[in-house]
């Protein structure tokens, strides 16, 4: 970075620097945790010297803080995969149920925003089409951070709710499906080569607040792979142009994750577990009548505390199933 004309290409030096704000990702965790082992061992050799009250405490609170510290290490040694690190992009799409899947939809992208916040990811939307009465019936999100996609990863797949319709004027019982899907924000170089006939481009304008900028031109882009039918879609920007670039970069992210299913015939690697958004598909249940009960079926994890988790407590569920994951690929 010190040499010169580093800076001349932007494009490269940015990917430098992107390259180097990962490698620091991966080590800072252990140089934290060597630092803290030698604080251990300094306050270990004073107790023995001197032996207190105080001094004990002070040793089982960094035994106590490094044990976390570890676990944590010990968790992030598992996200491993090739694309672990990067951003992620992360779409939720209504099933089949009309007005309540669409609600269910919102519901799911509304848990996922705050989860990143919790987690201290940027969170962006990128692409959302509103139900006809409510909700949403597919939304895209992008989430910036270290290992954002290592984390999501674990989300992908059809999530099932039930509870008493609000919209439903007899109060009955539905039950509400939506299928989320998450990618990994890949590289121009890493994705495959898409020319301008390979896709269809619609323009639209983009939702919002009445009377921005962003309103008033057709400024959103819509992206359809012929070939595999594969859509995308972005309307962040108020640059038609920019947003054609994102919607290319998802577009990439989806072919590349394609290729790799086709010839690894294991789609789950990349794309999870997404089927068909219905019964026998879910992933997760979120039951909010009779009882309350969110339940991923995958890891047989229940959690009792259902608004919690639709607020974005959804961490020991990620962990939970990415640890379980993991020790099925250790006995493969």
């Amino acid at each position: 970075m010190a040499g010169d004309g580093f800076w001349n290409d932007q494009d490269a030096a940015q990917a430098v620097v992107e390259e180097i704000k990962r490698l620091k990702s991966s080590l800072s965790p252990v140089v934290a945790v060597e630092q803290e082992l030698d604080d251990l061992e300094v306050m270990l050799e004073l107790v023995l010297e001197d032996p207190t009250p105080e001094g004990q405490a002070e040793v089982d609170g960094l035994l106590t803080a490094l044990d976390e510290s570890m676990e944590a290490l010990e968790f992030r040694v598992m996200l491993d995969g090739e694309y672990d690190q990067r951003d992620a992009f992360l779409s939720v799409q209504a099933g089949a149920g009309g007005t309540e899947s669409c609600d269910w939809a919102e519901m799911l992208l509304r848990m996922y925003v705050r989860w990143g916040e919790r987690a201290g990811f940027s969170v962006d939307i990128v692409d959302k089409l509103p139900g006809e009465e409510a909700g949403l019936k597919w939304a895209t999100l992008k989430v910036s951070g270290d290992y954002a996609y290592g984390y999501l990863r674990a989300e992908s797949g059809v999530h099932r709710l039930v509870r008493i319709s609000p919209f439903d004027s007899q109060a009955r019982r539905q039950t509400s499906f939506a299928a989320v899907e998450v990618m990994p924000d890949i590289d121009a170089a890493e994705a495959p080569d898409i020319r301008a006939e390979d896709y269809r481009m619609d323009t639209y304008r983009a939702g919002g607040a009445g009377g921005q900028h962003v309103n008033k031109t057709d400024s959103a882009v819509r992206l359809t792979h012929i070939e595999t039918g594969i859509v995308v879609a972005c309307q962040t920007e108020r640059s038609q142009h920019k947003n054609k670039a994102s919607a290319l970069k998802m577009m990439g992210a989806k072919l590349y994750a394609k290729a790799q299913a086709d010839r690894e015939a294991e789609l789950a690697g990349l794309q999870g577990e997404k089927g068909d958004i219905g019964w026998g598909h879910q992933i997760r249940s979120y039951v909010l009548h009779p009882y309350q009960m969110v339940k991923d079926h995958r890891t047989n994890l229940e959690v009792g505390n259902t608004q919690s988790v639709l607020d974005g407590d959804i961490q020991q569920f990620i962990e939970t199933y990415l640890r379980s994951r993991a020790g099925a690929d250790t006995e493969e």
